[in-house]
């Protein structure tokens, strides 16, 4: 069991009933219906991006933005006429989460155990989220729901929207160089702050547990959820496609091995940086996936294959995607308006894990029968200033230029810059871990050994917390007594 520090907790649970805070089991997360019917009332009074305590409920893949309440996962299948392959391709969509990411869940993960455990202190300390990106949004929306100060640290080259909602709500930023592979100085940033401060507690995405265990528990379910939906008795789950990015959304692959023993876990990184594939190293422009190291908490030793996408295709993508030219383009190639007129909800990583799928599809031969889910992480909401720096850049977009996109960036996807994973292969890229994570930041190389020595045991030891942190929260919202009124 986890150790508690009663004397922080009962502090803190006086802070959130004098804040009006309710922390919502993993149990509602994946299952809304669990949530207090006057809760679920009083949601309706309240926006999807408002900054409410309330809003810790809809940390969910089944927020409904229509009536404000909740109905089945969200999630969109991508028709064969856009991606070429026979196999059927499925992600859930993250736009409809607080803040319009996914992240806002994997946060969530880190930050409440600490909380109803008495490991932060959110009087005297703030949280610090270093960050590629949505995480450090996520981060600090749910840190300010639950009454904590933040620090966003991200690299300076992200897109300005990032910066910008940071500022709104909040959150002190730290702008770190480079773009997004630059994740060492994100890394050396903590390090400063660590030896400079003694109010800061550093939540890093890819070495919290935390965070791969809120994606094993509520992500997974989710699909299989999905999947029970639309598929039929001879269809085959084949396996669940993710940038390895921190590597928390990629364990929703290890929960579906359990349920589905023959499936793939696939992850994905930039052609321009392929650190698995190759050992490489570079800069590109899929914002939201890090680079340049395996993370702590990626559980190689699960992992099939590696995938390198080519930033230019997503980049490529987004305008054929949400351009006025790109749909009318997509329509009269026999791609519905229905899906034309949602593909918005896929910002550029989601794409890449797009292009993922349809990759892995043609590699395994896949046919109809065949099924490959992924996770739609954010939305094109995100990205506006990439769309107009694009057309700053590259003038107005074509019909032609549609017609190039289509064939070359999607339909054009080839079987190059690909391996499929062996036990040495795996090997490989676990071994990768020590230059990171022991040399520089630390870590016991028993514990890097465990991580491939004892993973039958390691890694479900700390995936499978949630029902355990449950109780945590349970007894934590009586302490509050907030609850009750609800009841």
């Amino acid at each position: 069991m986890t150790k508690v520090n009663q004397e922080q907790v009962d502090r803190t649970a006086e802070r959130c009933r004098e804040r009006g805070i309710i922390i919502p089991t993993f149990a509602q997360n994946k299952d809304p219906s669990k949530i207090p019917a006057k809760i679920q009332e009083e949601l309706k009074g309240i926006g999807l991006w408002d900054v409410h305590p309330r809003n810790l409920f809809r940390i969910t893949w089944k927020n409904d933005p229509e009536t404000g309440t909740f109905h089945g996962v969200n999630y969109l299948e991508i028709p064969r006429a856009l991606t070429g392959v026979k196999a059927r391709i499925f992600g859930l969509i993250g736009k409809y989460f607080p803040t319009g990411s996914h992240k806002v869940g994997a946060t969530f993960g880190c930050l409440a155990p600490r909380l109803v455990t008495g490991t932060f202190d959110p009087t005297t300390q703030k949280a610090v989220w270093p960050s590629t990106g949505n995480y450090c949004r996520g981060g600090a929306y749910n840190a300010k729901l639950l009454a904590c100060e933040s620090v966003a640290i991200l690299p300076e080259d992200m897109s300005r929207e990032r910066f910008e909602w940071l500022k709104s709500i909040g959150s002190e930023i730290i702008a770190t160089p480079g773009c997004e592979s630059n994740v060492k100085e994100i890394y050396d940033k903590c390090w400063e702050l660590r030896e400079q401060r003694d109010d800061v507690v550093v939540l890093n995405q890819f070495d919290e547990f935390g965070n791969g265990m809120w994606h094993y528990e509520v992500t997974a379910s989710a699909i299989q959820e999905v999947l029970s939906e639309v598929m039929g008795s001879s269809d085959r789950f084949v396996g669940f496609t993710s940038a390895t990015g921190s590597a928390g959304t990629i364990a929703t692959g290890d929960r579906l091995k359990e349920i589905y023993p023959q499936s793939k876990v696939i992850a994905s990184e930039a052609l321009q940086c392929p650190t698995q594939l190759r050992c490489g190293f570079g800069g590109h422009r899929i914002e939201g996936i890090g680079d340049k190291h395996v993370p702590w908490i990626h559980n190689v030793r699960n992992t099939d294959m590696i995938v390198a996408v080519d930033d230019k295709d997503p980049m490529a993508l987004i305008r054929l995607f949400n351009e006025p030219a790109g749909r009318v383009f997509l329509g009269k190639q026999g791609v519905d308006h229905e899906t034309t007129s949602r593909l918005d909800l896929l910002g550029i990583s989601s794409i890449s894990n797009l292009l993922t799928c349809i990759k892995a599809a043609k590699w395994f031969e896949l046919d109809e029968h065949d099924v490959l889910f992924t996770v739609f992480t954010d939305s094109m909401e995100l990205y506006d200033s990439r769309l107009e720096e694009a057309r700053q850049g590259n003038g107005e977009y074509t019909d032609r230029q549609a017609e190039l996109d289509f064939h070359v960036s999607l339909l054009g996807q080839k079987t190059d810059n690909m391996e499929e994973l062996d036990h040495w292969g795996r090997r490989r890229i676990h071994n990768l871990k020590y230059f990171t994570w022991i040399e520089q930041q630390q870590k016991e190389i028993s514990e890097l050994n465990a991580q491939w020595d004892e993973y039958n045991t390691y890694w479900p030891t700390r995936f499978r917390m949630a029902a355990e942190y449950d109780q945590r929260i349970e007894a934590f919202n009586r302490k509050v007594g907030l609850l009750k009124k609800y009841l």
